[in-house]
């Protein structure tokens, strides 16, 4: 999301005066320079492709259950936010060499708001939900309603475009007369919702852990908790840069190499992150396995698989008896 802010791209990086004489920006941390806007493109592009195999497949090519939903929508928030990405650093490209006025930075960093918050939004429910599944097993079986994940993801899509458009219509650059105090009301809803759903998934994801490790009753660690963690902890650590970012650029000054530096790190991460998740379920899905017998679909369907393997050999386990998470198919 944080790539996507025009007014970033507006900063200068002529010499400023300081104390009579001029100090220049380090050249990594020119806002200028094209080294990390082309690395943060580059894995763009393999997050891009990425995400796209993981929407074909299930979208089109795999029944879908209680968990393959949010991870459908959790791509498809990964996908739209490197498409957002990959529009406005092409355009800054253009402006390098043509000078034009487009509206093209706002729509990308509305776009971008919204694919950011969606996809929190849908990691705290994937972390919840498997906490509550892993805590009370039977109240979440005989319970849970049948198209709860469907209905939660669409909920949460609303939401997001509700923040991205209250964004958009008072702190764009389009809205001249949308006044700077309330600019300020909408970051603090926005960040305040960042703020309750990084706690959310945070704390969930913690309960889940331990009940995995600690728990009276041990469970068995299957292929699904693990790629729900390694997504929650790739998360965490790719994040925090732009949680930084943010928490500096809102509340407090800082020096201006330092924000430079720390807006490209949060940019390139931010990326990382997006592109982060397909190669999860490719790893823990062909984790011991037999690598000429390998295929993007099997190995999604492993890496979904909420079910203790049965072979421990590495051979592999019939594509119909993969039980992914959930007792019962959703079909939304």
């Amino acid at each position: 999301m944080e790539s996507l802010d025009p007014t970033i791209t507006a900063w200068s990086t002529e010499a400023t005066p300081t104390n009579g004489s001029y100090r220049h920006l380090p050249p990594t941390c020119d806002r200028n320079n094209l080294l990390p806007k082309v690395l943060a493109l580059l894995i763009a592009l393999v997050g891009l492709t990425g995400n796209a195999s993981v929407l074909w497949l299930l979208g089109f090519r795999m029944r879908r259950n209680a968990f393959s939903v949010y991870i459908l929508n959790l791509a498809a928030s990964d996908f739209f936010f490197l498409c957002f990405h990959i529009t406005a650093f092409l355009v800054d490209i253009v402006k390098m060499f043509f000078h034009f006025s487009a509206p093209t930075y706002d729509i990308a960093r509305t776009g971008g708001i919204i694919s950011c918050i969606a996809g929190l939004s849908i990691l705290s429910a994937i972390s919840t939900e498997r906490c509550l599944s892993a805590l009370w097993p039977i109240w979440y079986r005989c319970r849970r309603p049948r198209h709860m994940s469907a209905i939660m993801c669409a909920l949460l899509w609303a939401l997001s475009m509700f923040l991205g458009v209250l964004d958009m219509v008072y702190c764009s650059t389009l809205i001249i007369n949308s006044g700077v105090h309330w600019c300020i009301k909408v970051d603090l809803i926005i960040t305040a919702w960042l703020i309750f759903l990084f706690m959310t998934f945070s704390g969930s994801s913690l309960a889940l852990l331990w009940r995995i490790l600690c728990g009276s009753r041990h469970k068995t660690l299957t292929k699904l908790y693990v790629t729900i963690l390694l997504t929650l902890l790739v998360f965490i650590l790719c994040e925090l840069p732009f949680g930084i970012y943010l928490f500096l650029s809102d509340w407090i000054s800082v020096d201006f190499d330092a924000y430079t530096c720390l807006y490209l790190v949060s940019n390139v991460f931010s990326c990382v992150n997006s592109c982060s998740n397909p190669i999860i379920y490719f790893f823990v899905g062909s984790f011991r396995q037999r690598l000429q017998r390998q295929n993007l679909k099997l190995v999604l369907e492993r890496a979904l698989q909420d079910t203790p393997e049965e072979d421990e050999c590495g051979d592999s386990l019939p594509q119909g008896s993969l039980e992914m998470s959930g007792s019962r198919v959703e079909h939304g």
